[in-house]
């Protein structure tokens, strides 16, 4: 499987950085299998850092090794997964250590979605139904260690 990691730099060596950052799965590593998505993520990233080129990094993992690692997988926007990045996206602990979390992406419309159910203006149920039309592209935060040590690159793409 090919999964791809959208930056201002290439990314040969992943690791696991503390940030300040409140993001869907928590800390980690992210990636998504949309080359489109990786390039989105790429030229916000260096147009944020100032004057940055946006690149693509090209990761390749054996399916078969994931197997042996904690994986919380969402496959949908539903109610367990709305909790989910609302706990971390308030900075509240969430239950369980994964090594990889899978799932949608609150992208720029679904994340004003999940930002008016967090301040109470729609219910759990108008939430879900306000982000199941949407066309939710996946991510995969990789959380530890031994996660990032499946992660083969395999190159550098200018986007």
């Amino acid at each position: 499987m090919k999964l791809y990691h959208g930056s201002n730099v290439e990314v040969k060596a992943p690791c696991l950085i503390p940030s300040k950052r409140l993001l869907d799965f928590g800390a980690g590593f992210y990636l998504t299998s949309d080359f489109e998505q990786a390039r989105k993520w790429a030229i916000r990233t260096a147009k944020n850092r100032g004057g940055n080129v946006p690149l693509v990094s090209v990761f390749q993992i054996e399916e078969s090794i994931m197997e042996s690692l904690d994986i919380l997988l969402f496959e949908e926007a539903n109610k367990d997964w709305l909790r989910y990045i609302t706990a971390n996206r308030i900075g509240m602990p969430t239950i369980g250590k994964f090594d990889i979390v899978i799932g949608p992406v609150a992208n720029d419309q679904a994340i004003r979605t999940v930002n008016n159910y967090m301040k109470g203006y729609f219910s759990e149920d108008i939430a879900i139904q306000l982000l199941l039309p949407q066309k939710l592209k996946d991510q995969y935060a990789f959380k530890t260690e031994r996660s990032l040590e499946i992660l083969n690159f395999m190159e550098g793409v200018e986007v």
